[in-house]
């Protein structure tokens, strides 16, 4: 009991205080002020200068749309002479932040739900019907076996399926690419840009852009940095990949738009930066399943009523518009206690009001 009274005597009624001990020499001495100066060089190089560490920032917020133009013609046995326009190879019309451009295709045309053979591979190929199970299906199959085993050309047999007939043969892709005039064609990205913190917004088209440059313009880094019009072709060939190789199998092609704004400067000088890169990394030492591919069909009635269908396997390019960045401004504390303004920014930044019981008492006193 005694031990803990003295304990509380001490605690109530002493006092301390550090002892500084001042070391005099040389060695100590530089030592301490070289370990000042590098986190003060840390403070102020890499916090402040380097990161900007006064400045607050805000990430962007975007939205995207496209339009392709450009027409190319072609003449095939199978298709005759055709003309081919935007809705004909922009696929589907509207994408978010993105755009397919169909520049290769296997078309099946005339296609009509019946039996007809398989395409030959070491699944399907026959001698007789012992050869081949009714009902089977497999994952590359055109469609439902019907067990029986039928020509498919004077020295081949295959399985027989109930599909839509004739099946699709894409064992060779069109080289070179079935529209390799597409690599002419242009697309108009248009870009919103909003920052919500500092309410900042902007787009790409910028004022100084008239209508007649905009329909004139193609993008290029060195002479035209800011036109929005770009050449299918150049965007490939400045991501460092060839257009007509990658117009026959198809790929998937980046538009990065970058918007890095200090906000603390002109609103004019706060610009889009363009620049591509293929987004399906090609390896050429593996090349299983290279490319971009999908099927979809147009169907219709022949003059009897019966439903056909053109398949059609389009291989291309989907260009994929990516916006990001970042905008700055100079901190509170800097704009609020340290610029000569202060009093000012002060004033338009904070709102005074009475306290809510002292105005109704004093309106009530009037």
């Amino acid at each position: 009991m005694a031990g803990c009274c003295s304990v509380l005597a001490a605690f109530l009624f002493e006092y301390d205080t550090p002892r500084i001990v001042l070391i005099r020499s040389r060695k100590v001495g530089l030592m301490n002020r070289l370990v000042q100066l590098l986190i003060l060089a840390y403070v102020i190089g890499w916090v402040f200068v380097w990161e900007k560490g006064y400045q607050e920032t805000d990430s962007v917020v975007s939205s995207v749309t496209t339009k392709a133009k450009g027409v190319a013609v072609t003449n095939t046995s199978e298709l005759g002479f055709r003309i081919w326009d935007v809705a004909d190879y922009v696929i589907p019309a509207q994408e978010e932040n993105s755009l397919f451009i169909m520049t290769n295709m296997i078309i099946t045309v005339n296609q009509t739900q019946s039996t007809c053979a398989e395409i030959p591979d070491k699944t399907t190929i026959c001698d007789s019907d012992s050869n081949c199970t009714m009902g089977s299906t497999g994952t590359h199959s055109n469609g439902i076996g019907t067990g029986k085993c039928v020509p498919f050309n004077e020295s081949v047999k295959t399985c027989e399926v109930a599909a839509w007939c004739p099946v699709e043969n894409d064992a060779d892709v069109p080289t070179p690419a079935f529209l390799k005039a597409a690599e002419n064609f242009t697309l108009l990205v248009k870009n919103n840009i909003w920052y919500p913190k500092f309410n900042f917004s902007k787009r790409n088209i910028l004022p100084n852009i008239t209508t007649s440059y905009l329909k004139s313009c193609i993008y290029d880094a060195r002479t035209d940095p800011f036109c929005p019009i770009f050449r299918l072709g150049k965007i490939v060939e400045d991501a460092g990949h060839s257009f007509q190789d990658m117009a026959v199998e198809g790929g998937i092609m980046g538009i990065q738009v970058k918007w890095d704004c200090n906000l603390d400067r002109a609103a004019s000088l706060c610009l889009p930066r363009y620049s591509f890169r293929r987004l399906d990394t090609r390896d050429l030492e593996h090349n299983v399943s290279p490319g971009y591919n999908f099927r979809f069909a147009k169907y219709y009635k022949d003059l009897t009523g019966n439903e056909q269908r053109t398949l059609i396997k389009a291989y291309g390019i989907r260009f994929d518009i990516i916006v990001f960045g970042k905008a700055t401004v100079l901190c509170d504390v800097i704009v609020l206690y340290c610029m000569k303004k202060r009093y000012y920014y002060r004033d338009k930044k904070y709102k005074y009001v009475e306290d809510y019981e002292q105005g109704l008492a004093g309106e009530m006193s009037q």
